[in-house]
């Protein structure tokens, strides 16, 4: 555990936008609509020398059924409940709300310490609205502007009394909020926590996986299509293995994004799906491989991260013989380039097939971390060319000199031939097929690129 500091108050004060400046990278979504938040976003947050975690929460609202703001309004007071330090955020140019006034007495009778925050401060904006706070009964009222990041050193003082109190108590926090790059090296990958993201159509039961996983409610689910809008990361072990499972929204078809929030989301998903190392696809088990989840597949493996299927909701169907079938060819024909790929049937519901999945992920990791060595590849290049020569060109046939792993992540190979524009693609494919069977690259993406140049170990050259 570490120093918490939650951010709370009603819909479209600019949580989101304070919580981007602590943590210092836009990874929440912002917009002028309210309501835009709605699961609970946890990252590493920093003013100076401070360090603490922060949590960014759906708007406080006045209902108490089963609706969806019901609903977010509980994953808001859980954050409370977390939380070392409150901050109670309002818009100072609008002033003190009825609703303000409401929630504060609730947060009095809070165990968490609140600090009022006005935002939209900016250059001596909103100075009578912030003296109407001090009515609030929470102390004083600290000015800021989250948009530019004005009284944050006032923010720092207001917080710096509770953090050193923390301190003496608790361990300093670790971030899981890593984004893996591409030339990190073999032994750093493996160190850190594997990103892992939970993709698909909208209403698949992403969310529902999510919670499953972890053990709690920690993402909002329900009926409602749409519900997650932010990629939300969250820091999870599994057998001693660090992972960041990061829920996301429902991709829908490009002509069915209208709302400039769900294109935010779009782009927010997409995003996570770029710094994954592993992207799980959920399907709806009753309406498996539409068009829409051939083209997520088709995004993650372009992106070249490995990908396991999961078929949710497979206690539902009936003849899972011949679902599964179906499933199968359907790949085969739509996905031929990721031969193998992992499919799992769960039911995030009933909690079923979770440990089959997880197994599945470590598995096709490890795949796609996959180093050759180049003795090994070439001594396996000689018996393919004995095999099977590449055609004739022009009357001419090719010479294939020496091949190469520059890469992993995915397995990336570099074939060394006498000139690249003679060697046809389909023996570029056969030779990309023979890889994976002969060295069990399975459901993976794989580059193989085809380069000009002489063998350095050839001496008579």
């Amino acid at each position: 555990m570490t120093f918490t500091v939650a951010i709370i108050g009603r819909p479209n004060v600019g949580k989101s936008t304070l919580f981007n400046r602590l943590v210092g990278k836009r990874v929440a979504i912002v917009d002028d609509a309210p309501g835009v938040t709605r699961d609970r976003r946890e990252g590493a947050g920093k003013i100076a020398d401070m360090q603490f975690r922060v949590i960014d929460t759906a708007g406080l609202e006045d209902v108490n059924d089963e609706s969806l703001e019901s609903r977010m309004r509980g994953q808001t007071e859980i954050a409370l409940k977390e939380a070392d330090v409150a901050l109670m955020m309002f818009d100072a140019r609008v002033g003190i709300t009825p609703v303000d006034k409401h929630f504060s007495g609730l947060l009095r009778k809070s165990k968490t310490p609140v600090i009022v925050v006005a935002n939209k401060c900016e250059r001596g904006a909103g100075e009578a609205g912030r003296l109407e706070a001090y009515e609030l009964g929470l102390g004083e009222p600290i000015a800021v502007s989250s948009e530019h990041g004005e009284g944050i050193d006032g923010l720092y003082d207001a917080l710096k009394p509770y953090f050193d109190r923390a301190k003496k108590n608790k361990n300093s926090f670790k971030s899981y909020d890593y984004e893996f790059e591409d030339n990190d090296d073999d032994d750093a990958i493996k160190q850190r926590p594997l990103q892992m993201a939970i993709v698909g159509r909208p209403n698949v039961g992403k969310s529902t996986l999510v919670n499953c996983l972890l053990g709690s409610e920690r993402m909002l689910t329900g009926p409602e299509a749409g519900i997650t809008r932010d990629s939300i990361s969250i820091p999870w072990q599994y057998k001693g293995r660090a992972i960041n499972l990061i829920d996301t929204a429902g991709l829908r078809r490009k002509s069915r994004v209208t709302e400039k929030v769900e294109y935010l989301s779009t782009n927010d998903t997409r995003r996570a799906i770029d710094f994954s190392q592993v992207s799980v696809l959920v399907l709806d088990a009753e309406d498996m491989l539409e068009k829409q989840d051939l083209t997520i597949a088709g995004s993650v493996i372009d992106e070249g991260r490995a990908l396991v299927i999961a078929v949710n909701k497979w206690d539902l169907i009936k003849d899972k013989k011949e679902a599964m079938q179906k499933l199968e060819d359907r790949l085969q024909t739509s996905l031929p380039q990721v031969r193998g790929v992992p499919i799992v049937t769960i039911s995030a519901q009933k909690g079923k097939g979770m440990d089959k999945l997880l197994d599945a992920v470590f598995d096709v990791f490890e795949v796609w971390n996959r180093r050759i060595s180049t003795g090994q590849l070439n001594r396996w290049l000689e018996q393919v060319l004995h095999d099977h020569q590449p055609p004739l060109v022009g009357g001419r046939r090719v010479k294939v000199r020496y091949m190469t792993q520059p890469k992993t992540r995915p397995p990336t190979f570099a074939l060394f031939v006498s000139h690249t524009k003679g060697l046809p693609e389909s023996y570029q494919r056969y030779l990309a097929n023979a890889l994976r069977e002969d060295f069990e690259l399975w459901g993976i993406p794989l580059r193989l690129h085809v380069r000009k140049g002489r063998n350095p170990y050839d001496n008579d050259e």
